[in-house]
């Protein structure tokens, strides 16, 4: 967002550099403006969350072709999610009953090794869209947001919708 000197802005709006979303308010006497972080709209997905519901889970898994055994172990899964967020830089750690863990590290803007529910391992560059992380995995595009304090990610198939949401427990 750009700014020319003599432009006449509101008293306050906001703006987002797509990781946070920004206020800025006139100081009223001085006529100067300033720029801080929005205290309630701020995106951050760290955090630990576990599974709470999803939806249209078995159209999904059978449309990106998981086997069948794998599909079972994830039907009804609580999956337990922790996402550490530095800036543009995310660890993404997906805990499984049993002990199984999947992990997959990047920064926003960057390719990098990644590794799909099904255990497929593939590269990959996350991006950051209205505030939602957008990844294309090999079959299928995934999307996380944070949507009133849960974790919620979607992920389409040739136009098939699965819906996964987990609430913050930590």
């Amino acid at each position: 967002m750009t700014f020319s000197f003599g432009d006449e802005l509101p008293q306050e709006f906001y703006f987002s550099d797509n990781l946070l979303l920004f206020t800025v308010s006139k100081y009223h006497t001085l006529g100067i403006y300033i720029i801080l972080p929005h205290p309630k709209a701020a995106m951050a997905f760290s955090g630990k969350y576990e599974f709470e519901s999803d939806d249209n889970y078995d159209a999904f898994v059978q449309k990106i072709g998981l086997p069948s055994d794998k599909a079972e172990m994830g039907r009804n899964c609580k999956i337990v999610t922790e996402v550490v967020q530095n800036g543009n830089d995310f660890t993404w750690t997906q805990h499984f009953p049993g002990g199984r863990t999947t992990t997959n590290t990047f920064t926003v803007g960057k390719e990098a090794d990644m590794e799909t529910m099904g255990g497929k391992k593939f590269k990959a560059t996350v991006k950051m869209e209205d505030g939602k992380l957008v990844a294309d995995f090999p079959n299928y595009r995934h999307t996380s947001e944070i949507c009133g304090g849960k974790l919620v990610e979607i992920s389409t198939s040739s136009g098939v919708v699965y819906k996964r949401t987990s609430k913050k427990i930590a």
